[in-house]
């Protein structure tokens, strides 16, 4: 349906379901000519055009601090609630270069991360 609207663009949304079929869906989006952009860098990674949000291995790391503070006895109804602040900008160069997509050089350079 997609390709029949000629859709050029696609947000992935954050969404367990969809992380796990990453591969299937950067790979269809690609094969029909579709930039496919979302939250994580796992998307990019799996050949998306960019993605632009929280940090999972981040995430994990301050889930492990507060399971080591309960593990060490706090009450966990004492502990704050913590929410992510470390947010990247990944973008797949060879996937712009693949679907056509000049990215200017100022988002280049305020990436975290450029995959060649």
């Amino acid at each position: 349906m997609l390709v029949q609207q000629r859709v050029r663009a696609v947000l992935v949304r954050g969404d367990p379901l969809f992380f796990i079929w990453r591969e299937q869906l950067a790979a269809l989006a690609a094969r029909h000519g579709i930039a496919a952009v979302a939250n994580l860098r796992e998307y990019a990674d799996a050949g998306g055009l960019m993605s632009y949000g929280t940090s999972l291995a981040d995430a994990y790391r301050q889930q492990a601090i507060i399971v080591g503070r309960v593990l060490r006895g706090q009450n966990p109804a004492d502990l704050p609630v913590i929410q992510s602040t470390k947010f990247e900008l990944i973008i797949n160069r060879k996937t712009a270069k693949a679907l056509g997509v000049k990215i200017s050089d100022n988002l280049l350079s305020i990436a975290d991360e450029v995959i060649e």
